[in-house]
């Protein structure tokens, strides 16, 4: 790795390099990031220049919730006053209370420290810090002020204000998470990451509270992993690189194009897909905070370094596939999509139908899921004696977003874009976020597929393919657009993203609202040769099976014994709906025998080869039908034989403790007299017994599917009880854990605060013990008192002049007992308090002392007059002295 020396002012940003490249590892930039969205997200890294210009500096939004206090002190007392850069501080603050945090932090900077006003405009070397009860966004490097959203438990301001730091920045944005707990800032990671910005967080070891940093780490949103006091080196080491800020060359130009097209091969080679014809600047762009992130000198040095580290191929694979999306991104397209558009395609139909959608590089499913759910709510607002469903193939290149696309699982930030009633009626509310419901997840079918190179969807009436051009030279828009064209039915949709068009179809596409780029495919095919079709193979999805519950068994065999003797002579057997054996009646051993390994009493268990697959569901079907079931000519296996055996399968009404059993009563026949039979006849029965074996398979299983059926309706319901529940406790729970996370934030403010009390308190308590000894070691006596000439203080040499004691401090001083000859002192007292001038007197006592008394004001710091101060300073020997030189004087 290079020797660069960074300097960073309001200027800008100077690079000095010093010494060659080497392939050392950068330690804590790249680990490795998993579960990371994939290619194209419904989000646009817009190619247009001035689309990209920002303002000079960055601008450094940190999000920190339990525990941020003291990774912000260490941030930031790392954290170079002169840096260009500005900070934007986003806590979870406790709504009630007055924070303290500008305050705090200011003791570990020398950056301003300011709290965010309505309309402040950002500057550089400043550091800003939101106010409770508030959300704060960014526009034109102003901050805006905005109330909260009404609902505690979905407040998401870290997410709220890094979304709008990476629309107002671009790539100028750089995203912090401190320790925190909760998934706050999750998403405004993500739109930095789209906006090509560089994201950090806390190392999680070092955090008090891991949750935050370690959910945007697990979803492979960071860039740099490091403990705070690295963090603010890091960023400046990531921004001073020269790759960054490249001048164009044409020599340069030549041997970048070079690099890249070396690269490319690489990522062939690992990943099987080809990035040629993707946008040279996209393929730069990320390319080069690789570069940045590893310190290395330039392009050239980052392909050796490819070749020697293939986890970093992996790593830049991920990179390329920026997959930023959201729930109903964009709302106004869904609205007009159920208002409108929907309605329209739906009115084409008279009878209903089932529609085919298709919505290629899906990400992690949030387009698809949503599109499900608006045709859901279109459905609703129409006619409701028409049949209509919608299957949806939703496709990703990156196999990591469509195994989490069809778990269905999303964090508790989607609460920001999707509407409470939407949450409690599509999703369901688990610990770590929310799931979407069944009715919804059965309509979207996930697959891995590569647009380019895999085969299309066919016979589709939608086709979404949001955002995902823009990223594609025109070499390849070409190339799809005709490919989407003959994927569509006769007046499908085409919805595009905002910046995207048809092209060159313009005649083939029909407009339905060209602002929010929605078409409608005109019933015009194209030439076969303007159709290239690519030559891949397309997957497709299966759901496990549900087995059904069991229930009680109860001894009721008198009742049972009564009814066979009255019924039926021959062998049988009493059993539950689930086939458990709850009595048995003459000798069945012909028909039942124990099964291997541990015992059970279970009919499907215990049944003989040949019985047992013909009571397959036969039970259940009995249940439902009144007539007894003949199985006739059933083939039963011995030992080492067969026999013939007639069953009869009939569900009891009478008597009532017996309603809901199933008796099972075995016939055994006699064997047909064996007659010699040509081929041809031999072949005819064996035709026929296998006809017949077939049809009560056929019968077999369909039972158990309307059993599997009725099971899985009973589930679901009793699933939908425990969600109700699971959702109200959710609700609870996650109020609950904001208010922590929030008085937690209160609270080590406070904690701070005390400290800073406490150290006051014990200065204090030595000042006062100065004072007081100083006072004591002067032998005067002092007395303070207040406005209304009570007693607020007392020195130790007060006591031989006044009977005080502690107890006497707020009594007025007259009231106490003294040896002064004195009457007018209260007089004197309140007459310096009136006119402000002092007055010293000399006043004998009772015993012969004498005292010189001087009467002063008290003034506080703030120059108020708060009361008067008295001394007394005893002169009796100076008098005495006095005296005697007088007598000798007139001697």
């Amino acid at each position: 790795m290079q020797d660069i020396k960074v300097s960073i002012s309001r200027r800008g940003i100077q690079v000095a390099t010093k010494s060659p490249p080497s392939n050392a590892n950068s330690k804590g930039v790249a680990r490795p990031e998993s579960g990371r969205p994939s290619l194209a997200s419904p989000s646009a890294e817009m190619d247009n220049e001035q689309e990209a210009t920002v303002a000079a500096f960055p601008i450094v939004g940190i999000g920190c919730s339990a525990g941020g206090l003291s990774a912000l002190e260490k941030f930031f007392a790392n954290s170079p006053a002169d840096s260009g850069m500005a900070f934007v501080i986003v806590q979870h603050l406790a709504p009630a209370h007055v924070s303290a945090l500008p305050e705090l932090l200011q003791r570990t900077t020398r950056m301003p420290v300011l709290e965010a006003e309505d309309g402040m405009r950002v500057e550089p070397d400043n550091v800003y810090v939101i106010p409770p009860n508030h959300d704060l966004s960014l526009l034109h490097d102003t901050l805006h002020l905005l109330g909260p959203l009404e609902q505690r438990g979905l407040r998401l301001p870290i997410d709220f204000f890094l979304k709008t730091l990476a629309a107002d920045r671009k790539d100028k944005a750089i995203g912090v998470i401190l320790s925190g707990m909760g998934s706050d800032g999750m998403f405004g990671l993500r739109a930095i990451k789209e906006q090509a910005g560089l994201t950090l967080a806390q190392e999680p070891a070092s955090a008090s509270a891991d949750s935050m940093p370690n959910g945007v780490i697990n979803a492979g949103l960071v860039d740099i992993i490091a403990i705070p006091e690295e963090l603010p080196a890091r960023i400046i080491g990531f921004l001073g690189h020269p790759v960054l800020a490249r001048q164009p060359k044409s020599a340069a130009e030549a041997a970048t194009q070079s690099d890249i097209e070396k690269i490319v091969v690489l990522l062939r080679e690992r990943s099987g897909n080809d990035f040629s014809l993707y946008k040279t600047n996209t393929l730069l762009r990320r390319i080069e905070r690789r570069i940045a992130l590893h310190q290395l000198s330039n392009i050239a040095s980052y392909v050796h370094y490819l070749r020697e580290n293939p986890q970093e191929v992996d790593l830049l694979f991920k990179e390329l596939l920026i997959g930023v999306t959201t729930f109903f991104r964009d709302p106004v397209v869904w609205e007009t999509l159920r208002s409108t558009v929907l309605p329209a395609l739906l009115a084409q139909q008279p009878t209903g139908k089932t529609l085919r959608a298709w919505v290629p590089a899906c990400s992690s499913g949030e387009e698809a899921y949503t599109l499900a759910m608006t045709f859901k709510e279109t459905l609703e607002q129409g006619e409701q004696d028409k049949h209509f469903e919608l299957l949806i193939y939703a496709t990703d290149l990156d196999p990591d977003a469509v195994e989490k696309a069809r778990s269905g699982r999303y964090p508790t930030n989607i609460a920001a874009d999707v509407s409470p009633e939407r949450l409690a009626r599509y999703f369901v509310e688990e610990a770590n976020g929310y799931r979407i419901r069944k009715e919804i997840r059965e309509m979207v079918v996930f697959a891995p597929q590569n647009i380019i190179s895999d085969p299309p969807f066919t016979k589709l009436d939608v086709l979404s393919c949001r955002n995902l051009l823009i990223y594609f030279r025109a070499q390849l828009q070409q190339k799809l657009l005709p490919l989407f064209h003959y994927a569509l039915n006769p007046d499908g949709l085409l919805i595009l993203g905002s910046a995207e068009t048809v092209g060159n179809l313009s005649h083939r596409f029909e407009p339905v609202d060209n602002k929010l780029r929605i078409f409608r495919r005109l019933n015009q095919p194209l030439p076969q040769s303007e159709v290239e079709f690519p030559a891949g193979k397309a997957r497709g999805t299966h759901q496990p099976a549900e087995t059904p519950l069991s229930v009680h068994v109860e001894n009721i065999g008198q009742l049972t014994d009564q009814l066979i003797q009255q019924n039926y002579a021959p062998a049988a057997v009493l059993v539950n709906g689930d086939g458990d054996i709850l009595y048995i009646s003459g000798r069945t051993g012909r028909y039942l025998e124990p099964a291997a390994g541990k015992f059970n009493m279970n009919i499907h268990a215990m049944a003989r080869d040949g019985l047992r697959e013909a009571l397959t569901g036969v039970i259940q079907k009995a249940l439902r039908t009144p007539q007894p079931i003949c199985l006739n000519g059933l083939q039963v296996g011995t030992n080492g034989g067969t026999q013939i055996v007639n069953v009869t399968v009939q569900a009891l009404e009478k008597p009532g403790p017996l309603r809901g059993r199933v008796i099972i009563v075995f016939r055994d026949m006699e064997p047909p007299p064996p007659r010699r039979k040509g081929r041809r006849a031999v072949v005819s029965d064996t035709h026929e017994a296998l006809v017949q074996e077939l049809q009560q398979t056929r019968e077999a299983l369909q039972v158990t599917h309307e059993e599997m059926q009725t099971s899985v309706e009973e589930m679901k319901s009793s699933n939908e009880e425990l969600q109700s529940t699971n959702e109200e406790l959710q609700s609870t729970n996650e109020e609950l854990t904001t208010s922590k996370e929030e008085m937690q934030s209160l609270n080590e403010e406070l904690q701070t605060v005390n400290a800073e009390l406490q150290s006051k308190v014990a200065n204090l308590s030595w000042e006062q013990n100065d004072m007081a000894n100083l006072l004591n070691s002067t032998e005067i006596a002092t007395v303070f008192l207040d406005k209304a000439m009570k007693l607020r203080r007392f020195t130790a040499h007060a006591t031989h002049l006044f009977k005080l004691i502690p107890g006497d401090v707020g009594r007025p001083l007259s009231d106490v007992v003294t040896d002064l000859d004195y009457p007018k002192l209260k007089a004197d007292a309140q007459e310096v308090l009136n006119t402000l001038a002092f007055q010293e007197k000399e006043v004998d006592t009772h015993d012969g002392r004498c005292y010189r008394v001087r009467i002063m004001p008290y003034r506080t710091q703030e120059d108020v007059i708060d009361g008067v101060v008295i001394t007394f300073t005893d002169i009796s020997e100076l008098k005495k002295l006095q005296e005697e030189l007088g007598r000798r004087a007139r001697k």
